[in-house]
């Protein structure tokens, strides 16, 4: 297949650039098998079936987008630049992966200071980033990166605003639980107590896994042969009790629904062929794209993606290409919200 195969024509107005409020006040697009209805998500205990398991990720998005300084003397005396460092995931020996710009400003060795809480030392520099190792670790580094960092909006809503305070709870999700992850789980987003009561209420049963949502979700597909593209890597934990929860929901002949596009990646990477569910903690690189046979997957919660992404291809996958092009037709007319920020879908391939 090629990369046009999933491009569509989207209108910059349709980029939601901050959440429904409340969460749960978000457009739901509802497709099963062929038909769509237009709904909100707060409606969403009406298309789902009592003893249905949805799978969560529990990843807890960190600050991630840090601004220092950096001194250098020189002939004239002390030279400082100003260095923006996006933290990109963790690396052996208690480092970071990181971008930093301007990149070239820095030196292997030398400290980038961030206020008076936090500071990192370069310790490698290469042609796709650095390696940080800081003063503070564990829980005295999560205290001085809340004070200092700013959250890691995409670049596609960077590019149309600066982040602020409202952003360290509205790209969270309400669940948020486990550390690491520099994007947000975003079909999740839409979930608030009210939701989750209703839920439990008519007897939706839950799970929670963690994937780590790294920043090379944002890459985009630079090979017109999809089938060449390479994905990054992510860290993801199944333990043993979610296991066993979602093979009990699969051999009793409940639904299991993953909430977002990392969580179905997850139990996927953790399932055999034959679609038990294996404990697991391991990095995960898997692509899902057409042709591709979803081993535990029932049914997927997911916002509306970019042209052209490996998102796009992963919901190809489940609902085939030519409902997804009919399903973002619809959406593009009735000016559905797009993105982390925006609307979200249920999609049901098997349902009718």
């Amino acid at each position: 297949m090629r990369l046009s195969d999933f491009d569509f024509e989207l209108p910059e107005r349709l980029i939601a650039t901050r959440p429904a409020r409340p969460r749960s006040s978000a457009r739901l697009l509802v497709a099963r098998g062929d038909a769509i209805t237009d709904a909100r998500v707060s409606d969403l205990p009406s298309f789902l079936r009592s003893g249905d398991l949805l799978v969560l990720n529990d990843t807890r998005v960190i600050p991630a987008r840090l601004t220092g300084t950096r001194t250098r003397d020189s002939a004239q005396g002390p030279a400082t630049a100003r260095i923006e460092v996006t933290l990109l995931e963790p690396a052996p020996g208690g480092h970071w992966q990181a971008l930093a710009k301007p990149l070239r400003k820095l030196r292997q060795g030398e400290v980038i200071r961030f206020g008076e809480a936090l500071s990192a030392r370069v310790e490698a520099i290469t042609e796709a980033g650095l390696t940080l190792s800081f003063d503070a670790e564990g829980e005295a580094f999560d205290a001085a990166l809340a004070q200092v960092g700013a959250m890691p909006l995409p670049p596609y809503i960077a590019a149309l605003r600066a982040p602020d305070e409202q952003d360290r709870t509205d790209y969270q999700t309400v669940w948020a639980e486990r550390p690491g992850a520099v994007a947000a789980p975003t079909a999740s987003l839409h979930f608030d107590e009210p939701l989750l009561a209703a839920l439990d209420a008519m007897g939706v049963r839950r799970v929670h896994v963690t994937l780590h949502v790294g920043a090379g979700t944002f890459l985009p597909v630079k090979t017109d042969d999809v089938s060449q593209h390479r994905m990054h890597a992510e860290r993801g934990i199944v333990t043993a009790e979610a296991a066993a929860a979602i093979n009990a929901a699969r051999a009793e002949g409940r639904r299991v629904i993953p909430v977002g596009t990392t969580a179905l990646r997850l139990i996927e990477s953790a399932a055999s062929e034959d679609g038990l569910v294996h404990p697991f903690d391991a990095q995960t690189d898997i692509f899902i794209r057409p042709g591709y046979r979803f081993r535990v997957t029932d049914g997927l919660m997911t916002n509306f993606h970019l042209p052209k992404s490996t998102l796009m291809m992963l919901v190809s996958a489940l609902m085939g290409t030519e409902r997804i092009r009919a399903i973002y037709a619809h959406a593009v007319h009735e000016n559905y919200r797009f993105f982390s920020y925006g609307d979200a879908s249920l999609l049901l391939p098997g349902e009718s």
